[in-house]
C-alpha cells in the first residue's frame, strides 16, 4: 500500500537506454485508441512511425473524427471499417471484446480475422478517464492514460484501486498482468532525461537546496484551451494546475522526491509542506476593454481589430490563412483540414468563421453553455473560472534513512530543500519550460533546448544541448509511446513481469503516478484555504482512509 511514509512499491528511476530508430517487435502489439482527438492522433502517429505495432481499432463518438482516424491509421484511404475496428463508445468495445473472447474460447475460432488488442491509449476528456480505465481494468489489457489520471482526488483513488493499488490485486479476466502508463511526458524527453541524470545521477551540483521551475503556457494558447475551450471551468473539468500543469508537478517530484538511479529501491523523499497562491487575474469581465462595450463575440465587437485575443486573428489570420489547418484550428472545426484540401481556403475560412460566430445569450442554460467550447466568445465574457497565474511552493525537511558509525544522520540526497513552480499564461513562449536548480556545489540553468552547469569549485560553466526531437513536448510524446510499447512487448513475450517492465521502461509505477496527482490536490487545498498544508497530515486525513478501505473491505 502507498503511504505518506514508506510505500512498499518504490518510485523508479529514469527510462532505460533509448530505443532504436525503428522498433521491430517479433509479435507486433495491437493497439486500441479511445478518443480520436489531437492526443489520440499523436500517439497513433508515433506508434506507426517508430514501430511495427498496429493501430487495430478506435473508439470515438464523433463519426467524422472516427472515420478520419480510421482512414489514416487503420483501414486506409478508400477502405472501410472491418470487424472490431471502429466503435462509437468504449462500452461498445468492451461488449464486443467480451463477446469475442467468448467466441474464441475452448473450441471456438471466432469470426475470420477477428483478433483482439493488447494495449489501449485512453485519450478522452479528463473527466471521463475514471469510467474508461475502471470499466476496462478487468480485461487484462495494458493501459496508457492521457494526463491527468482524473479530475478529482476521489476519482484518482478509485482508478488506483481498480488498477491494483492500495495493497490489492488487479483482478483480470484476461489472466495476465498489465502495465499502466500515465502520460506525464516530461519524464521522457531527451532534455529532461539528461537533466535528471546530471542532477541525481552524476550529482554535478551536489545536494539540491532549491529549484525554480516555470511553465509559460502562452498568451493565446491559454485563451484557446482555458478561457474558450474544454478546460475553462473547474466545476466541469478541474483546476488549471491539474489539467495543464500536472506534468510539472510530476516533474518536480521526479527530480526531487523519487529515489536516484543508484538507490531506486529506497523510499521517496516525501514533501513536508506545500503552499500555493494564484487566481484568475486577467480573463474576467471587469478587465474588459471599454471599447468592447456589450459585445460578447469577437465577430460582433468594435474593439476586435485592436484586440490581441481576437478569435479571427488567432484562428483565421495566424493559422488558417497561413496554410496551417491542424491544432488549434482543427479543434474549432475537425472538418476544416479536409475542407481546405478539397474545397480550398475560401470555403474553409467561411466554415471556420461560422463556428467562431456561434455564441450564447444571458438566457442560455448553464448546462447548455458548459456542454461545449465557444471559440469566438469574448475572453472577458466567457464563463471561465480557472487560474491564469499560480505559484506553488514545496518544502522538504531533512529525512535521513540511515546513520553513520557515529550515529549522525546521512542526508545524501535527502536534506532539506525547496521547489517553487510558476504556471503563467501571459508569455510569448508556449510550454517551453525553464528553470534553475541551486545545489551545494553549483548551479544549473535550463530552458527547452539547453542545460547550463556552473561549478563553484572550478568556476567553469558547461552548456549541454540535448537532442531536441520533433514530436511533442521536446520528444517526450515519442519517448513515452516507445517506452510503453517496449513494456507491453516485454510482458506479452514473457520476458518480464508487468511490475518489472513498468519500472524498467516507463520508470514510473502506479504509486508514483498517484502521488504526483495528490500533490496537485494538496496545492489546491493550500491555495483555496490560504494556508500552508502539512503533507503527512493532509495525506492521513484525505487519502489513507480511502486506500485502507479496500484492504479492509
Amino acid at each position: 500500500m502507498i503511504h505518506a511514509g514508506l510505500p512498499e512499491t518504490m518510485a523508479a528511476s529514469t527510462p532505460s537506454s533509448p530505443p532504436p530508430d525503428y522498433e521491430t517487435f517479433t509479435i507486433p502489439p495491437r493497439i486500441l485508441v479511445i478518443g480520436a482527438g489531437s492526443r489520440g492522433c499523436t500517439y497513433a502517429a508515433i506508434t506507426t512511425q517508430y514501430s511495427n505495432a498496429v493501430i487495430a481499432a478506435v473508439c470515438e463518438p464523433v463519426a467524422y473524427k472516427r472515420s478520419e482516424f480510421g482512414r489514416r491509421f487503420i483501414w486506409g484511404e478508400g477502405g472501410a471499417a472491418g470487424v472490431g475496428q471502429a466503435f462509437g463508445d468504449w462500452r461498445e468495445w468492451v461488449e464486443y471484446e467480451v463477446g469475442r473472447r467468448g467466441r474464441q474460447g475452448e473450441g471456438g475460432g471466432g469470426e475470420e480475422g477477428e483478433r483482439g488488442v493488447d494495449a489501449v491509449f485512453v485519450c478522452v476528456l479528463d473527466e471521463l478517464h475514471e469510467e474508461v480505465v475502471v470499466g476496462m481494468a478487468g480485461l487484462g489489457v495494458h493501459v496508457c492514460c492521457e494526463k491527468p489520471m482524473s479530475t478529482r482526488l476521489e476519482s484518482c483513488v478509485k482508478m488506483y484501486k481498480a488498477l491494483g493499488g492500495a495493497g490489492g490485486t488487479r483482478e483480470s479476466t484476461g489472466k495476465k498482468e498489465a502495465v499502466f502508463g500515465i502520460c506525464h511526458v516530461l519524464r521522457y524527453s531527451p532534455h529532461n532525461v539528461l537533466l535528471r541524470h546530471l542532477v541525481r545521477g552524476e550529482k554535478v551540483i551536489g545536494d539540491v537546496l532549491s529549484m525554480e521551475h516555470v511553465e509559460p503556457i502562452g498568451w493565446w494558447h491559454f485563451s484557446h484551451s482555458y478561457v474558450r475551450g474544454n478546460w475553462r471551468k473547474e466545476s466541469k473539468t478541474a483546476p488549471s494546475l491539474l489539467t495543464k500543469s500536472c506534468h510539472d508537478m510530476d516533474f518536480l517530484l521526479w527530480m526531487l522526491c523519487s529515489p536516484p538511479p543508484e538507490a531506486e529501491h529506497a523510499p521517496p523523499h516525501l514533501p513536508s509542506y506545500v503552499a500555493s497562491t494564484g487566481s484568475r487575474k486577467f480573463f474576467r469581465k471587469d478587465r474588459k476593454p471599454q471599447a468592447a462595450g456589450r459585445a460578447t463575440n469577437c465577430l460582433d465587437c468594435a474593439h476586435e481589430q485592436d484586440c490581441e485575443y481576437s478569435a479571427r486573428k488567432i484562428y483565421l489570420d495566424r493559422f488558417l490563412l497561413s496554410g496551417h489547418t491542424g491544432w488549434p484550428v482543427k479543434v474549432v472545426n475537425p472538418e476544416v483540414e479536409d475542407m481546405y484540401t478539397t474545397q480550398g481556403q475560401t470555403a474553409a475560412a467561411k466554415a471556420l468563421l461560422k463556428n467562431l460566430g456561434e455564441d450564447y445569450t444571458e438566457e442560455a442554460a448553464a448546462d447548455e453553455i458548459e456542454a461545449r467550447p465557444w471559440f469566438g466568445r469574448c475572453v472577458w465574457e466567457a464563463d471561465n473560472d480557472v487560474c491564469d497565474d499560480q505559484y506553488v511552493t514545496i518544502d522538504w525537511e531533512d529525512d535521513p534513512i540511515d546513520h553513520d558509525s557515529h550515529g549522525r544522520p546521512m542526508l545524501d540526497g535527502r536534506a532539506a530543500k525547496t521547489a517553487q513552480f510558476h504556471m503563467v499564461a501571459f508569455t510569448e513562449k508556449m510550454c517551453d519550460r525553464r528553470g534553475r536548480i541551486y545545489g551545494t556545489q553549483g548551479e544549473i540553468e535550463y530552458d527547452s533546448t539547453s542545460i547550463t552547469v556552473h561549478s563553484f569549485a572550478t568556476g567553469q560553466t558547461t552548456t549541454h544541448h540535448p537532442q531536441v526531437a520533433g514530436i511533442g513536448h521536446g520528444g517526450g510524446d515519442e519517448g513515452l509511446v516507445r517506452q510503453f510499447l517496449r513494456a507491453v512487448n516485454a510482458v506479452d513475450s514473457g520476458a518480464m513481469s508487468a511490475a518489472d517492465a513498468q519500472r524498467r521502461f516507463l520508470g514510473c509505477d502506479l504509486d508514483e503516478a498517484f502521488r504526483s496527482h495528490a500533490l496537485v490536490f494538496v496545492a489546491e487545498a493550500a491555495r483555496n484555504e490560504r494556508r500552508v498544508v502539512d503533507w503527512r497530515k493532509w495525506w492521513s486525513a484525505n487519502v489513507a482512509g480511502q486506500l485502507e478501505a479496500k484492504a479492509g473491505g
